[in-house]
């Protein structure tokens, strides 16, 4: 098989942006830039934030599913971090039955045009195994950011965050990947990234921590740390050949109803691949950019904010990267091909 296109892409709901960073007038096809570039991007697997769901301001699009459309991809996910409509300078007007429905995918088209979302995607082409999602409070207080298309700085509340996470059959078995959008308040999102790594933690190795998560260069590998060896890849519920001892507890019988599924669907037993059959150097180095490139601001990058983060692939799996420049968003997509 040929390596796995894997990327992630902060969209700023679709917006279009000039050379100079500043927004263009929105086109005819509110979803043609969007499919535009996404299909330029054929990627295998696809993180987005900040994606819209029949919000007027992106003309009332199911970002998601054009997305998924424009890859060929038969399988997503969008996780709703909110339902409402957002308020220039003021964040969010949350609607009345807020939070509402967590998860949309290819079976809920229609469902939820009435009920506008913003949140959190994962398209991916290959075999899916398993979906989980989960929403993430806002801290309690804001900051002052530079916002797109205006001057100086502009105090912005926080927002809840959506994470996706799906277990997906790769040309050498199953892997999880997880796509997320964390807080811009310092702490508080280093609180959410731990977070995510105790919520996998009962899913196979290995993993692949795709999003924009505020955080610069190297911190959010330090945050991740070398922890994912006790509470990941070296956990005690899958024996050395890949089967899974018989636990108590939430995250123990969820591995159990995801190797029934696989069971049922495949005929054959999930096998994560257990720590001692990664390769050393992978188990201790723990987790690690897979690219290190400025993505922030998309019209002059300097800053690293998106991140394929992993843990369990070797070096040598991974292939090159890619920050294209698709006159989308104030956010370069990061684009890595590996061989999983």
């Amino acid at each position: 098989m040929s390596p796995l296109r894997i990327a992630t892409f902060n969209l700023l709901h679709g917006q279009p942006l000039d050379e100079d960073g500043s927004p263009l007038p929105p086109c005819d096809d509110p979803a043609a830039p969007l499919a535009e570039a996404v299909a330029a991007l054929d990627a295998d697997v696809l993180a987005m934030q900040e994606v819209d769901r029949y919000q007027e301001r992106s003309g009332l699009v199911d970002q998601a599913a054009v997305a998924a459309k424009a890859l060929g991809a038969a399988d997503w996910r969008f996780a709703a971090a909110l339902h409402g409509r957002p308020a220039p300078g003021a964040g969010w007007i949350h609607h009345t039955a807020s939070p509402g429905r967590l998860t949309y995918g290819p079976e809920e088209l229609d469902a939820g045009a009435d009920l506008p979302s913003y949140g959190t995607a994962l398209i991916t082409r290959l075999p899916v195994h398993h979906w989980r999602a989960r929403r993430f409070a806002p801290a309690p207080f804001g900051l002052p950011l530079r916002v797109a298309g205006r001057r100086g700085l502009i105090p912005v509340p926080d927002e809840p965050r959506a994470a996706l996470a799906a277990v997906l059959e790769g040309s050498h078995g199953p892997f999880t990947v997880v796509a997320a959008h964390l807080s811009f308040v310092p702490g508080w999102n280093m609180g959410q990234l731990a977070g995510i790594r105790r919520w996998i933690s009962d899913l196979p190795a290995p993993y692949l921590l795709l999003g924009d998560f505020n955080l610069i260069g190297p911190v959010p590998r330090t945050v991740l740390g070398g922890a994912a060896i006790v509470d990941g890849l070296g956990r005690e519920r899958w024996r050395r050949d890949g089967a899974p001892r018989r636990e108590h507890g939430r995250e123990a019988r969820e591995a159990r109803r995801i190797q029934r599924r696989l069971r049922a669907r495949r005929g054959v037993q999930l096998r994560p691949r257990p720590a001692a059959a990664l390769p050393q150097r992978a188990l201790l180095q723990g987790w690690r950019d897979l690219a290190r490139t400025p993505t922030y601001p998309a019209h002059r990058p300097s800053v690293q904010f998106d991140h394929v983060l992993a843990v369990g692939v070797p070096r040598s799996s991974v292939l090159g990267s890619d920050t294209p420049a698709l006159g989308l968003s104030d956010h370069r997509p990061l684009l890595v091909r590996v061989d999983l």
